[in-house]
């Protein structure tokens, strides 16, 4: 009797000892299958993962390795071949968060769930240099954009000619994706620009039998002739007069353009009969297109011009950015006097 219940205790025993067994191996798979899955692993040491087009799994990987972006790279690997996300890469740019899981990792990248890019430009003189700001903040580069802007055929859908093309781009801040094409890039640019040219500034433009397009040029003209805003309704106005005169617009900035030499601080005589068509001293009206990418305001400016009789304006001698008007020609070349003496004073010869 003693015997079987020495055999029955000792063989409840194995079975306890057998489940707690079962029992730790369990749990230990558990928690191995959670630190590969559910553990932090994102290190926090890169913001950002850009994965680019047409890449695959391997180039991904050795971007994570090579950038130390997750603490452990064979728990990723493993998870990633798991997931099925091997044979599912997405181009884009994706946000890592420090202490992020593999599991929520691959999700993110499996899914294409990338966090857009916001993009801010000003004051860009020419699309060359537009080009080159975007190639460093896109996908694309900038020739591949260029190319882009320079295709007459392809513009053209659009009512822009390679000239008058950058007219569309205006400045704000836009958000998009980093692999987005510059195809719908160009779209993304069009569709602001539809936006922005409402009925009513579409019909105060007609008011001044201007196109959408010619205001924009005559606002790169205003845009860099003005240092303060306040100013530019004033010289639209001015501008505005000389062509309804038809009077050549003899504007400063177009000489600088047609010269391409954006160093020039005085205009000198020799200048002012360069053939190019930009050059406004030689041209009569607008010039094919923009001499800058005018700013929001200067269009606003030209739309809503100052009602002057001014045809003729000259830097201020004081050097404050602002203008001497005039009504003619005697009293401008008494100002434009004044200001090529402080010109001298300041040994400006170019």
């Amino acid at each position: 009797m003693a015997e079987g219940q020495s055999s029955g205790g000792t063989f409840k025993k194995f079975i306890i000892a057998l489940v707690v067994i079962v029992i730790i191996a369990l749990a230990g798979t558990g928690i191995f299958y959670y630190l590969r899955y559910f553990g932090p692993n994102v290190s926090g040491k890169q913001e950002y993962l850009y994965i680019h087009t047409g890449a695959d799994f391997k180039e991904v990987f050795d971007s994570v390795k090579t950038h130390q972006m997750v603490n452990d790279t064979t728990t990723f690997l493993w998870a990633a071949h798991n997931m099925k996300y091997v044979n599912r890469v997405k181009p884009g740019r994706y946000k890592l968060k420090e202490g992020m899981s593999n599991r929520a990792l691959i999700n993110m990248l499996a899914s294409g769930t990338q966090s857009p890019v916001d993009i801010s430009f000003h004051n860009l003189r020419l699309k060359t240099q537009f080009a080159g700001f975007m190639g460093k903040k896109i996908e694309p580069d900038s020739l591949s954009l260029i190319r882009l802007l320079d295709s007459a055929s392809y513009i053209k859908q659009y009512g822009f000619s390679t000239e008058d093309v950058y007219t569309m781009f205006l400045p704000n801040t836009y958000q998009v994706y980093w692999n987005i094409t510059p195809e719908k890039f160009f779209k993304k640019m069009y569709g602001a620009y539809e936006k922005f040219w409402t009925p009513q500034r579409k019909q105060k433009a007609v008011a001044l039998n201007l196109t959408p397009i010619e205001v924009s040029i005559l606002a790169s003209i205003v845009d860099a002739e003005a240092l303060h805003d306040d100013e530019m309704p004033k010289i639209a106005g001015l501008y505005l007069n000389r062509l309804n005169k038809g009077m050549k617009l003899q504007a400063d900035p177009t000489v600088i353009y047609a010269m391409n030499d954006f160093t020039i601080k005085r205009v000198l005589n020799r200048y002012l009969s360069n053939p190019s068509p930009y050059n406004t001293y030689v041209h009569t009206g607008l010039p094919p297109g923009p001499v800058m990418m005018p700013s929001i305001n200067a269009i606003n400016a030209v739309l809503n011009r100052d009602n002057n009789a001014y045809l003729y304006m000259c830097a201020k001698e004081d050097f404050s950015g602002y203008h001497n008007f005039a009504t003619n020609e005697a009293d401008h070349k008494a100002n434009a006097r004044r200001f090529q003496q402080a010109l001298d004073q300041r040994n400006i010869k170019r």
